[in-house]
């Protein structure tokens, strides 16, 4: 809660005027885990992404701003994902330059330089630490660390630099003096002649480049059309080219000019998606913790549902394992769906106050030094599926099992949404829910997987094969709303099964082992005891 503000300015003024600074050695924090990437982690991803970079070039990266979440309360900072993995900060008001080649500054010289949030004693007594230059240096590693607000006077021509690789800059950060976020941007913009561009056009082409070919051009050209009427469409020659003769060579002939001049943004998204895509070592105990972390939670929700348990409780339950085992908070909000809130994809209100006799399905995953598990169970509360529901289980399920089978380096990507569709649409046309294979969108409506990692929906190569050391989600699902063209028994059953998978060369590794899958396992998981069973603190409200 940043206390920071008009309403607490007085009593701070009086409460607190004699608050001592903090010292770094009398009040570093104690107790800390010991297992955060090192310096030298992120050190390596930083020389990785400059052995990426063309030759005169730097890569501009900034902090997240900080976002309210009620008048003068903000929400729980976290850091651009991106920043944290290419320098282990978690602060705002900050940015790094990496360059690709050392930069002669005098008798010295380097090749980084990182502006960050400023040490202010009397601000950290009430929102806690900061880093500051020193610590920045000493704990993260850098050498060259300055005061966010010295940004704007730094001798530094950016004009000079001939491509400066950047990320999608925000517009919102609120208001700033000295060294703040809105500051930071200000100076990036004119050191660097950085132009106002239409990020929605940047991003299509980036996505036409990567993505297009022969066999979509009808869906790229369809998908075009409705904004071909805005300026900034209406005025690229390469988009225009593409609509006036919408055939294979002038794709393949705007797609090869899109490359030769890559713009800055594009550049950035290419190279942290290529890194980021593939975790490392270090990455991976990470990760593995947090889904194994999220695994267990599931289990646990599992044993300990009733009937006349709400959702929130269930939630609640998951969270305080996730907590219980060191997860500093989830990667998404939890979804906690029953019986008909589970067939809604990205149901957050966790609000019925009973789940009876139905179906929940559970999608929460922990997040662990900022890498995030996404795990889905679906359960019956009171211990069995119905015959329907055992049904849809064990469709969703067998397609899963098929599609792990293909989660190994040197497969397409695209191949596994294929053959989700194939199992999940045969066996609903056996069952008589739908009639034609084309159909099975209506009960299956997103895709199959996606990548893992800072982000819940990490970047990563969509459109390429997988690779070895990706972690990509597998995550069929049935979804059958009250008033579907189908038979009433099916009505309120929805059913997912989403397991983290870690690609390997020959196959891949099911990571989320611990949250049983098989339904004899579900029922028999859900009829064993609790340690929350009979722990109810208080009796319940009248």
């Amino acid at each position: 809660m940043n206390l920071f503000n008009k309403s607490f300015l007085a009593a701070a003024l009086v409460c607190c005027a004699s608050v001592q600074a903090f010292s770094q050695a009398d009040n570093a924090p104690q107790n800390l885990p010991t297992d955060y990437l090192t310096p030298s982690f992120h050190a390596g991803r930083r020389q990785a992404l400059r052995d990426m970079m063309p030759a005169n070039s730097v890569a501009v990266i900034f902090a997240y701003p900080e976002r309210v979440f009620s008048k003068d309360v903000n929400y729980v900072y976290h850091q651009n994902p991106d920043l944290y993995y290419f320098s282990g900060y978690k602060e705002p008001d900050a940015v790094l330059l990496v360059f690709k080649e050392v930069q002669a500054d005098g008798d010295s010289s380097y090749n980084e330089l990182f502006f960050v949030r400023h040490r202010d004693p009397q601000r950290e007594s009430w929102t806690g630490r900061r880093l500051g230059v020193s610590g920045v240096k000493t704990k993260l590693g850098f050498k060259r660390v300055y005061n966010s607000d010295e940004f704007a006077k730094f001798p530094i021509d950016l004009k000079k630099i001939k491509t400066i690789i950047y990320d999608d800059l925000p517009d919102d950060v609120g208001g700033g003096g000295a060294g703040s976020l809105k500051e930071l941007l200000s100076t990036f913009k004119t050191k660097g002649e950085i132009q106002d561009v239409d990020k929605g056009l940047v991003n299509d082409l980036n996505l036409i480049s990567r993505y297009g070919t022969p066999k979509n051009i009808d869906r790229i050209i369809a998908y075009i059309k409705p904004r071909i009427s805005q300026d900034a469409y209406k005025n690229n020659a390469l988009i225009q080219e593409l609509v006036n003769k919408p055939d294979s060579a002038t794709l393949m002939d705007v797609k090869a000019k899109i490359d030769a001049s890559p713009s800055g943004l594009s550049l950035f998204e290419k190279f942290t998606t290529e890194l980021r895509g593939v975790k490392t070592p270090e990455e991976l105990v990470l990760l593995k913790k947090s889904v194994e972390i999220s695994s267990i939670a599931h289990a646990e929700a599992m044993r300990a549902v009733k009937p006349q348990m709400g959702e929130q409780e269930l939630e609640g339950i998951m969270l305080y394992v996730h907590k219980h085992y060191g997860a500093e908070d989830e990667g998404y909000p939890p979804i906690v769906g029953a019986g008909a809130n589970g067939c809604i994809l990205h149901y957050e209100e966790n609000s019925a106050t009973k789940v009876d006799n139905q179906l929940v399905l559970m999608d929460v995953g922990a997040e662990y030094h900022g890498y995030s598990a996404d795990v889905t169970r679906t359960f019956p509360s009171n211990g069995k599926f119905t015959e329907e529901q055992k049904a849809i289980y064990q469709i969703v399920y067998d397609a899963q099992e098929e599609v792990f089978k293909l989660c190994k380096d040197g497969i397409k990507y695209g191949d596994l949404e294929t053959k989700t569709r194939e199992i999940l649409s045969s066996r609903l046309i056996q069952l008589g829910i739908i009639k034609d294979a084309k159909d099975v969108g209506k009960y299956y409506p997103h895709g199959v997987s996606h990548h893992l990692g800072l982000d819940v929906h990490d970047k990563g190569e969509y459109g390429g094969n997988l690779k070895a050391g990706m972690v990509i989600t597998v995550e069929p699902g049935i979804y059958i709303p009250a008033g579907s063209p189908c038979d009433k028994k099916w009505w309120n059953i929805g059913v997912r099964i989403e397991d983290d998978v870690l690609i390997g060369k020959t196959e891949g590794t099911v990571l989320s082992i611990d949250a049983p899958r098989k339904w004899q396992d579900v029922e028999k998981t859900v009829a064993e005891k609790s340690i929350f069973d009979g722990g109810r603190l208080f009796p319940a409200f009248k």
